[in-house]
């Protein structure tokens, strides 16, 4: 058993070194592509906070992935069929990142996650077997999350293009908006990344000093002195001139390119923390199995070296291969500017959000590529490179049918062999 553990964590590791080339490129795509930051400095930056991510806040995804899309109440008697089938998952997504990466085309893990295990468990015990209302759900996100984050995105553009880059003096339009641009960044991050980063500040004020408080007061805290800290920043960034002796040559872009900066750290961050599971999740159930000899059928606790071992992947892959669904993100879709980058982040993260309250299934890579179309549109439907987002539709579409198929196929022949 050791030599099948073995070997199922280093195909976890291959498929987290695929999610990091496709998927985290997401977060520094458009950082890159508007020159806020160079290759190399994104990827140190998504690295780092990818890793932190995945091993701080990854467990939770990875219970659900583990528990929920296939029934494991139906592979109680038999879990020696579901660890096969587990194992076959990660085979199948691993190709299929690693195909959609070698063209630079940005693809969902989750979605690839879950057609996988559908198509196992379809061959395995019938099509009862696959939770029907999750695909559903994921169906409708194709569509609704590149409409809904394009349509902020470009309600974002036009307001800063109206008010600020169209405007005779610039500069002193940005000085007037600076506050409301750090009470947008940091809110809309903050509600997906500071509830858990004080969440054990909270539990310590309330279980250790005694002193009963809402728990979303320490993040409402945090973030309001994060904001006004932006604000005092910004504003004498923007009143600095020079840089290391040299006339700044846009300062209003500068200035953008610091915040589209931080708005990638936050969306690398989450990313690392949500999809990490996407990797890992069919070894956290094959460990479990291992451990105790039955399906794991709520939820699971999640060993330390595995988070480890999946934010390791993440951040070789990203660093190895990552370098293609970057410049497809950032570069052959529309050319971006700081300010147009961070706008698509913004929607980006917001449209997560949003979709996250209601308990929709969405794609970082569906959510940012519509951002970037969104911008598109409210420059010049001319500029957006049409034939690009052909190639990106239609690895969308055939992401689940082809996870599904790879899994359900590589599934039938394990069961010839070993059934």
């Amino acid at each position: 058993m050791l030599i099948t553990l073995f070997f199922v964590a280093l195909l976890a590791f291959y498929v987290a070194w695929n999610l990091g080339a496709n998927d985290v490129a997401n977060a520094m795509g458009t950082s890159v592509g508007s020159k806020a930051v160079t290759l190399k400095q994104a990827l140190i930056i998504a690295g780092v906070l990818e890793f932190t991510g995945a091993v701080l806040f990854g467990h939770e995804v990875t219970e659900t992935l583990a528990t929920k899309i296939a029934n494991p109440a139906l592979f109680a008697a038999t879990p020696q069929i579901f660890v096969v089938g587990m194992v076959t998952v990660l085979i199948s997504c691993g190709v299929w990142l690693q195909i959609a990466t070698s063209r630079g085309l940005p693809v969902s893990s989750s979605h690839a996650v879950v057609g996988a295990i559908a198509g196992f468990s379809w061959v395995a015990l019938g099509v009862g077997a696959i939770d029907w209302a999750s695909i559903g759900l994921i169906s409708i996100g194709w569509v609704l999350t590149p409409l809904i984050s394009g349509a902020i995105a470009a309600l974002f553009y036009s307001q800063i293009k109206y008010w600020i880059l169209d405007q005779p003096n610039q500069v002193v339009q940005l000085q007037e908006w600076i506050p409301w641009l750090s009470t947008a960044l940091l809110g809309v991050f903050g509600v997906i990344v500071l509830p858990s980063l004080t969440e054990p500040l909270t539990n310590f004020v309330i279980e250790q000093v005694g002193f009963t408080i809402p728990s979303h007061d320490i993040p409402l805290l945090t973030g309001a002195i994060a904001a006004v800290g932006l604000t005092i920043m910004s504003w004498r960034q923007l009143g600095d001139k020079r840089d290391k002796g040299e006339i700044l040559p846009n300062p209003v872009e500068r200035l953008f390119a610091r915040f589209q900066l931080l708005s990638a750290c936050f969306v690398a961050f989450a990313h690392g923390s949500n999809d990490v599971g996407n990797a890992i999740a069919p070894l956290a159930a094959i460990v479990y199995i291992n451990r105790t000899g039955s399906v794991p059928t709520d939820g699971i606790t999640i060993p330390l070296w595995i988070l480890i071992l999946g934010g390791a992947g993440i951040v070789g892959g990203l660093a190895v291969w990552g370098k293609k669904v970057i410049a497809t993100i950032g570069e052959n879709i529309i050319a971006l500017q700081p300010s147009s980058g961070f706008c698509a982040e913004l929607a980006t993260a917001t449209t997560i959000l949003i979709a996250s309250r209601l308990g929709l299934p969405v794609s970082t890579s569906h959510a940012l590529v519509g951002g970037v179309v969104g911008i598109g549109l409210v420059q010049n439907i001319k500029s957006i490179k049409f034939q690009t987002l052909k190639g990106i539709a239609a690895a969308w579409l055939i992401t689940i049918p082809v996870s599904a198929a790879l899994s359900a196929a590589i599934f039938s022949i394990a069961q010839i062999l070993f059934f």
